[in-house]
């Protein structure tokens, strides 16, 4: 085996080792190095733990054009700070995690068991594919790697044979057929320090691992490459060519160790064959070196992060964009089923059916309303048949209750029609059938219907209450147009209110008052004649209240969608946690 960095063309040992020196010196001297200000450092764990359960909180609760590669941009998030920063950060002195990665048959479990002196990983073609990834470090670093979350994924293997301050780990194939191992060798990846890449002269040009090393430059992770089965005659030119595109990809510092073609080959590779690897490996070890290993890949980690939470917070803000449009959107939509709804109570909607059959019985030739005002204008009855006629209204104010709750209900069933159709329909925003389904109709339904029964039963016990307040109001000393009245016409109307409280009674009189709202002409007109201008101002008043609380109930299919945009995650300021965040991450940094 030959190797050489990137960027010298002579495969000499010196050079490999070169690139490794040069980035040791650098990092050492670096002011920067997180890793030299113990404080610092953890400072950096509290910032990048808090960075981290933000992160993992974040939630799109909106399907946008963006939320499926938002999405994963915040797993991707996730498993670098849990797998890598987090626990790297916690123990600074734990060895570095060198990952042997690449695709199907590139000989990555080979070259580590050939690194190793014996078979710690099975290698082979038809090796199980479902089978646990292998870690090795030396037995002294047991204790230091007890928590690295790493070991939850692997098979753990300690041998003398490998470097203190260093541990192998070969990963399943990049382009394994099942999708676990390929989910699983990439979380291997965020967790490393260092990439060892294993590719062949047959298929370093694949683009899926020029795809994966380009993900690890823009995170700054340390990478190194082997070369392997490269035929002799062809060595030349596929080194050549791989330099190139190594320099391409920004990989241009990366030690480049070559394995010829051995052909038909088992068992494990010769140590001169593997020897330059294990140099290289070794000056790598040691608690001071593999720091600098560790403190560049921090490095580089730490400024991947800015952009890709930048990446999030945008998204998250595309998020509270979106539901403040359909928020909007709905908001302009009720205006028409409100006005809908409080033009069919104008037009008498809740005296239709039961009421007006109800007043009709009541009004009929010998019914207890029939005489209320005789042929001479003057009221009929006294305190007791008030009494009589008090009992005689209550099926009334039963009607009158079922039919206002039958119209409130109407109205918020409108209203729901209405918002779900903004919300699906042509034209729909963004994000608008991710909050329709959310939207649990069936789940307060029971709710509203129960509100209709409530506000219902509230507006018709309100009847005596506006009753009282009408009266309470002496009767006008002018009329409509301002006109002074006489003052014998307004004692007049003060005396008719009297006898006819004492013939009626209060919850009669309500009753009436009730029924005019609701849209019974008839009743409008009686009670006016019983009290003049206090009758009609309970009417008004009542119809008022009953139009406020249709629009009430429409307000509440508003509200019962608007407990999804509630969601936090769609709040204005979402995306200011993760900024902040990330502003505390660049002043440690």
């Amino acid at each position: 085996m030959s190797a050489q960095p990137g960027t010298v063309p002579a495969p000499s040992a010196r050079g490999a080792h070169a690139a490794p020196e040069r980035n040791a010196r650098h990092a050492a001297s670096d002011p920067r190095d997180v890793l030299a200000r113990p404080l610092a450092a953890t400072s950096l764990l509290d910032a990048v733990k808090d960075l981290r359960r933000d992160v993992e909180r974040t939630g799109f609760p909106l399907d946008l054009e963006d939320t499926a590669s938002a999405r994963a941009s915040r797993a991707r998030l996730v498993d670098q700070l849990g797998e890598h920063l987090v626990p790297r950060l916690t123990e600074l002195s734990a060895p570095a995690v060198v990952v042997v990665s690449g695709s199907t048959g590139a000989g990555k479990s080979t070259l580590v068991n050939s690194l190793v002196g014996r078979e710690v990983s099975e290698a082979g073609v038809l090796r199980p594919t479902t089978r646990r990834p292998v870690l090795v470090h030396h037995p002294s670093d047991t204790e230091l790697l007890s928590h690295h979350p790493v070991l939850e994924l692997v098979q753990v293997v300690s041998d003398d044979a490998v470097p203190r301050g260093i541990a192998l780990l070969d990963a399943p194939d990049l382009d394994s057929v099942l999708d676990s191992n390929r989910e699983q060798a990439h979380r291997l990846l965020e967790a490393a320090d260092l990439w060892l890449f294993v590719t062949t002269a047959a298929r370093y040009g694949d683009a899926l691992p020029w795809r994966v090393l380009e993900a690890a430059v823009e995170r700054g992770t340390s990478i190194a490459m082997v070369l392997n089965r490269v035929p002799s005659a062809s060595l030349p030119t596929v080194r050549g060519d791989l330099l190139d595109r190594l320099r391409t990809h920004g990989l241009e510092g990366s030690p480049l160790f070559v394995v010829p073609d051995l052909g038909p080959h088992e068992g494990l590779l010769s140590s001169a064959i593997v020897a330059p690897v294990q140099r290289w490996l070794m000056m790598l070890a040691g608690p001071d070196r593999a720091r600098t290993v560790v403190g560049r890949t921090l490095r580089g980690s730490l400024s991947a992060l800015r952009p890709w939470v930048d990446e999030l917070a945008e998204a998250v803000q595309s998020q509270a964009d979106a539901a403040a449009r359909i928020g909007r959107t709905l908001d302009d939509v009720l205006d028409a089923p409100v006005q809908q709804a409080v033009a069919s109570v104008r037009h008498g909607a809740v005296a239709d059916g039961a009421v007006r059959a109800r007043w009709a019985e009541l009004t009929a030739d010998g019914a207890p309303l029939a005489s209320v005002l005789r042929a001479s204008g003057r009221i009929s009855g006294s305190s007791r048949d008030g009494r009589a006629r008090a009992v005689a209204v209550k099926p009334l104010v039963e009607d009158l209750t079922r039919s206002a709750a039958a119209v409130l209900g109407a109205a918020g069933a409108h209203a729901q029609d209405v918002l779900r159709t903004a919300l699906t329909g042509p034209g729909a925003p963004a994000g608008g059938a991710s909050v329709d389904a959310a939207w649990d109709v069936q789940a307060d339904r029971p709710v509203r219907v129960r509100s209709a029964e409530l506000t219902a039963r509230a507006w018709t016990s309100q009847g005596p209450r506006a009753l009282r307040a009408a009266l309470a109001v002496p009767p006008p000393t002018s009329d409509d147009e301002g006109r002074p009245r006489r003052s014998r016409d307004v004692a007049q109307e003060g005396r008719r209110r009297q006898r006819a409280e004492r013939a009626l009674g209060e919850d009669t009189l309500a009753a009436l008052a009730l029924t005019g709202a609701a849209g019974v002409d008839d009743a409008t007109e009686l009670v006016v004649d019983l009290l003049g201008a206090a009758g009609r101002k309970a009417v008004d008043d009542l119809r008022a209240d009953l139009e406020s609380r249709v629009e009430g109930q429409v307000a509440l299919e508003r509200a019962s969608v608007g407990k999804v945009l509630a969601d936090p995650d769609l709040a204005d300021d979402a995306a200011s946690l993760l900024r902040l965040r990330l502003a505390v991450l660049k002043g440690l940094t």
